[in-house]
């Protein structure tokens, strides 16, 4: 489908590397759109934005750590250099942390005291403020420096990424559950505090998707699904895991403002039924 209020405005998309977000990239550069692909590795960076190019867009590639004003701030001026000011932004740098993980998905006696065993004692506060950063401080830091070019440009739109675990708290990975659940909140937050502003602020949760991240946790070393993975199958009603490419409807119509330019502080979830279903 044709958006004609998206060709030639300018994207930002955090992660862009990441099979998600470089998902939501190749769908903006089918628009004719120009689009920045920001992350920590340039090689895996430049490998979307050739592909950017092909699709019809215009693709650059930039490094930054989303927890880093300053380094964000070099990145937006390469930014504007290439194409003027950015007309939307995608936060789509996030993730867990190993360190922020539980072992087991119930507490059992004698599990503080099992060396073998990451129990809910063993978390670190580092390792659960790593988790916070990437996914709290990565949306605060870019939202910050890229929504100035925003404030009264037509159709301007930031869109966060949320996640299941922001509706329910997913069994061991307490930190990013928690982290996702605040993406909700402040997306909400930023809606409202710039409704008068001309810029619109939403989000997409995303349902149970294959990525490079959480593969090991939905996979035993065999590559058959893992127990986990079919507890999640089982309480999703589609009865599969989601495919990268099924999201960007919705990042296209959170983008255009000549569809959804009454829409701002909503968490939209593609997630194959998962939260509506109660599992039985």
């Amino acid at each position: 489908m044709e958006h004609r209020s998206l060709k030639g405005k300018t994207a930002v998309v955090t992660g862009g590397s990441g099979i998600l977000c470089r998902e939501f990239a190749y769908a903006l550069a089918e628009q004719g759109m120009n689009v920045a692909v920001m992350g920590r590795t340039l090689s895996k960076l430049q490998a979307v934005a050739d592909r950017i190019n092909e699709l019809g867009g215009r693709g650059l590639a930039v490094t930054a750590d989303v927890t880093d004003p300053d380094a964000v701030k070099t990145a937006k001026d390469e930014i504007n250099k290439a194409f003027g000011a950015v007309d939307i932004l995608i936060n789509g740098a996030g993730g867990n942390h190993p360190r922020g993980t539980t072992s087991k998905e119930y507490f059992e006696p004698g599990d503080a005291e099992d060396t073998d065993t990451v129990s809910f004692f063993d978390l670190k506060p580092g390792d659960l403020g790593y988790v916070f950063d990437l996914n709290i401080i990565g949306t605060l830091v870019p939202t910050q420096i890229f929504l100035p070019d925003m404030i009264g440009r037509e159709g301007a739109s930031v869109i966060n990424v949320a996640s299941m675990s922001s509706y329910k708290a997913i069994t061991r990975v307490s930190a990013y559950s928690a982290a996702k659940a605040a993406i909700v909140n402040f997306t909400e937050w930023l809606a409202v505090h710039f409704a008068r502003s001309g810029v619109r602020v939403n989000a997409i949760a995303p349902g149970w998707f294959e990525t490079v991240q959480n593969y090991e946790l939905l996979h035993n070393p065999d590559g058959s699904l893992s127990d986990r993975s079919k507890k999640v199958l089982a309480h999703t009603p589609y009865g599969r895991f989601g495919r990268p490419e099924e999201l960007t409807g919705t990042i296209l119509y959170l983008a255009d403002a000549e569809m959804s330019g009454f829409v701002t502080g909503a968490t939209i979830p593609v997630d194959g039924g998962f939260n509506a279903s109660a599992g039985v």
